[in-house]
């Protein structure tokens, strides 16, 4: 592969990736990756992602065999959860069938994590009704996450949605007596009950639940395109319905503190879909 070149366009796990044609040598690409900036691998990093064009020859592309979609003008975007391994492959095919894989080196990150003198769950079991409910509830929610539409928020920098301390970071996670409890994935703003939050991003509405949900509250969720969404949960209200098209910086909710909360916030989640895979990733590494 000749002439690869990876322009980082922002720290912290977000990049641009140029990828050039396919027919040369794959003993290019290691002298090419010799050549990166000493800081790239801390440009890329779990809970982080990339966007890319991919080269006029490719005809497909695949994260770690499991394909990805491309648009009209070969972009395409990629995330790694959490948890991501130090290694992801990308491989593109051209229209002969060749494929080249170029390894992505993935950052690991310092997670906060507090150990609790508790356990994982309190005593007793969630009874049949709470169970039937959570059962619709997360239906709907992967109901939502499968729709696929043409917006075009994937290509924006996004914008802060709501104001307000970061009360909540991404991958924050509580050890309840050497067990692992889920970890944290979004990015909370506290706020006051009836601040306006804004979409990050262009975006089509996918849920905008009526009754609360028992964890989420007034759950609502953007589709910004190519496997990207938005969820946004504990409003107050919504001021979208489903299948309205948003823009970036348009007012769509207020923050409550509905479903599970302890007071009022905007809890932002992101996550990107690639078929049954599903990534978290971290809404601070996409403001710009």
């Amino acid at each position: 592969m000749t002439g690869l070149t990876r322009r980082a366009v922002m720290a912290g796990g977000m990049a641009a990736l140029a990828l050039p044609g396919l027919a040369s040598p794959l003993r290019a690409l290691a002298q090419a990756s010799a050549a990166l900036p000493p800081d790239w691998a801390a440009r890329l990093s779990q809970g982080g992602w990339v966007r890319g064009v991919a080269p006029a020859g490719a005809a497909a592309l695949a994260l770690d065999g499991v394909p990805l979609p491309l648009a009209s003008d070969r972009g395409f975007l990629i995330g790694f959860d959490r948890d991501a391994p130090a290694t992801s492959m990308l491989a593109i095919a051209d229209s002969a069938g060749t494929v080249t894989q170029l390894p992505l080196s993935v950052a690991p990150r310092d997670w906060q994590i507090e150990r609790v003198d508790a356990p994982l769950r309190p005593p007793g079991v969630p009874d049949a009704e709470f169970l039937a409910r959570r059962a619709t509830e997360r239906a709907q929610i992967d109901a939502a996450r499968a729709q696929r539409t043409t917006a075009q928020g994937w290509r924006q920098t996004m914008v802060r949605p709501a104001p307000g301390r970061f009360s909540g970071r991404f991958g924050a996670q509580r050890i309840y007596r050497g067990q692992p409890g889920a970890y944290h994935g979004g990015l909370d703003m506290a706020s006051p009950t009836g601040t306006l939050f804004v979409a990050p991003a262009d975006g089509v509405v996918v849920l905008a639940a009526e009754a609360p949900f028992t964890l989420e509250g007034r759950l609502l969720m953007l589709d910004h395109g190519m496997g990207l969404g938005s969820a946004f949960l504990h409003c107050s209200a919504h001021l979208v319905r489903v299948g309205d098209s948003v823009s970036r910086g348009q007012p769509i909710g207020t923050v409550g503190m509905t479903g599970r909360a302890t007071g009022p916030h905007l809890h932002w989640a992101l996550a990107w879909q690639m078929g049954t895979v599903m990534r978290r990733l971290d809404p601070l590494l996409f403001l710009g």
